[in-house]
């Protein structure tokens, strides 16, 4: 059920099978500044759709100001967080909330959110059954290793009647004891969220993130169950705490909530499905 999509942004083949074993900074693209401007903004991304998001709908705004961009890609959310917390990016694009506090409790980091972005939510996918209905018993679902994703992943098969799991405030200390009843008789799989398309080969369905499943040529209509995204979970640019009020800052957040982004990522039907942040509104 893997499709390629022809309105699918042209980072699919920039990125194809570069983020697994990439080094920690490696530039995609860097437009030169004008002689005597100050060093381009640099920007961290990891594989999903959020450099095309910046490069459609912020970059032009920032271009505008005076700005010149350098996009910066990692293999991992902890490489970014690092290199925002080294000052070596001034910003990181790729996670949520729950996310970013898990790790700046485990790291001793400040790193802060400071404006929510288009996010694609965790979807069930299946290269061998066209319906959840097909499930049986022994059936062998992947989800994601880490406790934060897991319990996206173990919410959704709760939602769709396959398992039942115990209330757990933190969600940093979810496991798959969690699981307190498995009527449907599946055998959970937990991966790498990022290993999870191409385990589906292997695997009867598999959770995936959204932008690692846009990643790998999956659209979002492909899922057989999407989670119900609620807001701890729509990612945001991030900046080390004592960037949070700087000039660049603001200016990236302003280009992010102004009617030209809106416009870029609405008038493009690639992201339908996608949570969107409350700035939005309601069209």
């Amino acid at each position: 059920m893997s499709h390629r999509n022809p309105l699918f942004p042209a980072f699919r083949l920039r990125f194809a099978g570069a983020f697994i074993a990439l080094a920690a900074l490696v530039p995609l693209a860097a437009h030169a500044a004008d002689s005597g401007a100050a060093p381009p903004l640099r920007i961290g991304f990891v594989p999903g759709p959020y450099a095309d998001e910046f490069k459609a709908g912020v970059e032009p705004q920032l271009r505008k100001k005076g700005y010149a961009i350098q996009y910066v890609e990692f293999s991992t959310g902890l490489e970014a967080n690092q290199a925002v917390y080294r000052g070596e990016i001034v910003a990181d694009v790729m996670q949520h909330e729950v996310y970013l506090k898990s790790y700046n409790d485990r790291n001793g980091t400040d790193l802060v959110g400071v404006v929510q972005v288009p996010t694609p939510p965790m979807g069930f996918y299946s290269t061998k059954h066209r319906s959840l209905a097909d499930v049986k018993p022994g059936a062998r679902v992947a989800v994601p290793n880490d406790p934060v994703n897991l319990e996206r992943a173990l919410k959704i098969l709760q939602r769709i009647g396959w398992i039942r799991i115990k209330a757990n405030p933190n969600p940093v200390d979810v496991t798959e004891r969690d699981v307190i009843a498995n009527p449907a008789g599946i055998r959970i799989v937990p991966l790498e969220s990022a290993q999870a398309p191409r385990a589906l080969d292997d695997v009867d369905y598999a959770a995936i993130q959204g932008n690692f499943a846009i990643f790998s040529g999956h659209k979002l209509t492909d899922a057989l169950a999407l989670e119900q995204m609620t807001p701890p979970y729509i990612n945001q640019v991030v900046v080390k705490a004592a960037n949070r009020n700087a000039r660049a800052t603001q200016d990236i957040v302003q280009a992010y909530q102004s009617a030209d982004f809106q416009r870029a990522i609405r008038g493009n039907r690639f992201y339908d499905g996608f949570r969107l942040p409350a700035y939005f509104g309601s069209e």
